[in-house]
């Protein structure tokens, strides 16, 4: 089994998760400590090499002593129902809203499956075990997973999803920030928004992305892939990104609901995206072929269509309960 681990910050080792065998797109991270403890595991396709990362870092069966997730989608958590019997003494923390998803992943599969198809879930993804009741420990914003010679501080940040959480380690200042600035694919010159439905939300987004920048003292951890140093430029470029794409999408739906249209125009607005100097050699279609995987334009686009529609209806629901003011 090939292993693909590196040192991002003091203490912090990246494990590459090699999901659905595709290298350097999702990264796990083993927070070396008295009680070791892993930031996110991938789906299940990527039970095998996480387990190898661990292995090859020192931590055995009976010493992984936490896995905690920032969310529950399966690129990020498929895997845990796997893990937890391979590690018995892993207690499984995350946000209280997943819990019972990790517990009972029904409903998470179903939602996910009519995302993806039968067939690319089982390529990407595999199946998903449910997590021992008895396993799991809920955390809240402001809750501090304390392990022995560190501490993570939980941030809620909603946007991505309603139960997303980055986390702030306290010894280095690090940030794990899951899917909450986006796509990170180190090679790409690109940071990709994730707005996928069933509830993105642009204003949450853009708060929850100010939390992390008020944290972070060091690096961004990203899942989707590995450390960035640059906070400030990463959470503006995050930030110009989400309100670009959500623009976009909200001028579309102005002409048209058909989703193919709106996924052109997103279409044109990832070509804004690419970092100045890489148009003349950068393959679009590659590029495409390559975030597909993580964060589609079709994903986004319907998750941003959902968006502006459930805020159509909130905002048309409180103006027909205000008082009619007397002429």
């Amino acid at each position: 089994m090939r292993t693909v681990t590196f040192e991002v910050a003091p203490g912090i080792t990246a494990i590459d998760t090699f999901m659905a065998g595709r290298e350097r797109y999702t990264a796990a991270y083993l927070l070396q400590d008295e009680e070791p403890t892993l930031v996110e595991t991938g789906p299940t396709t990527s039970v095998e090499p996480v387990a190898a990362g661990l292995a090859a870092l020192g931590v055995g069966p009976d010493d992984l002593a936490n896995i905690v997730v920032t969310h529950i989608h399966l690129d990020h958590a498929g895997g845990v129902g796997r893990l937890v019997p391979r590690f018995p003494r892993a207690t499984v923390w995350v946000q209280e809203r997943g819990a019972p998803h990790l517990a009972d992943p029904t409903r998470l599969v179903a939602s996910a499956t009519r995302i993806y198809g039968d067939e690319r879930m089982d390529q990407l993804f595999g199946p998903v075990d449910p997590v021992p009741a008895e396993r799991l420990r809920s955390v809240a914003d402001g809750d501090r997973i304390a392990l022995r010679g560190r501490d993570l501080d939980v941030l809620y940040t909603p946007g991505h999803a309603s139960h997303h959480v980055a986390l702030v380690d306290s010894e280095t200042g690090a940030v794990f920030t899951g899917d909450a600035l986006g796509i990170h694919v180190p090679d790409l010159p690109v940071l990709r928004p994730a707005t996928p439905p069933p509830d993105f939300d642009v204003d949450l987004a853009i708060d929850s992305i100010e939390r992390i920048r008020s944290r972070a003292r060091s690096v961004l951890l990203f899942a989707h892939f590995g450390p960035i140093q640059e906070v400030d430029r990463t959470c503006d470029l995050a930030e110009r990104r989400v309100q670009g794409w959500a623009e976009a999408v909200r001028d579309a739906l102005e002409t048209t609901e058909d989703l193919e249209e709106v996924v052109e125009r997103l279409v044109k607005e990832s070509a804004r995206d690419i970092e100045t100097g890489a148009e003349s050699t950068l393959d679009l279609d590659r590029l495409e072929q390559r975030l597909e995987l993580l964060s589609s334009i079709r994903m986004n686009a319907m998750g941003l269509m959902r968006y502006w529609k459930k805020r159509g209806e909130r905002e048309a629901a409180e103006e027909g309960t205000r008082p009619v003011q007397p002429s």
